[in-house]
């Protein structure tokens, strides 16, 4: 399956974030990701599984890397720890800064204009929470 093939993974909103969102998966620097539950329900779309592979898409739409994920879980916005927070690839110290920069994001206009307004976000919060490998480009069905 080429990544054509693929459902798209489309990392925050088109621009600087999405794009270094992007460069971090490239370098290997990011091996996570988290999205809010209600986002998924609102679209009517049903939480990744483990195994599953996305086309990551630049700010332009274009293919930049195929990743699978390899664990997901859907938690409690309080049960993210350090190691999760560092593995997002932002330069999050940990868990405390990877929160305040989660929450801004969740409370953002682009994603209150999405759900229609704008969700509570406190420890009880459910996220999805998932943490992927880069499949090489030009391979994806590699092992």
């Amino acid at each position: 399956m080429g990544h054509d093939d693929l459902p798209p993974l489309e990392l925050a909103f088109p621009g600087p974030e999405r794009d270094r969102g992007v460069a971090a998966i490239l370098s290997g620097e990011k091996t996570s990701l988290t999205g809010l539950l209600e986002i998924y329900e609102h679209a009517g779309e049903a939480v990744p599984t483990a195994g599953q592979r996305f086309s990551v898409l630049d700010s332009e739409g274009r293919h930049a890397v195929t990743i699978e994920l390899v664990e997901v879980r859907v938690v409690p916005l309080k049960e993210i720890d350090d190691d999760f927070a560092r593995a997002e690839g932002r330069g999050y110290l940990g868990v405390a800064e990877w929160r305040t920069a989660h929450e801004e994001f969740f409370r953002s206009d682009g994603v209150s204009e999405y759900l229609g307004r704008t969700p509570v976000i406190d420890d009880d919060t459910l996220v999805v929470a998932e943490r992927f490998r880069v499949v090489e480009p030009g391979a994806p069905d590699s092992p």
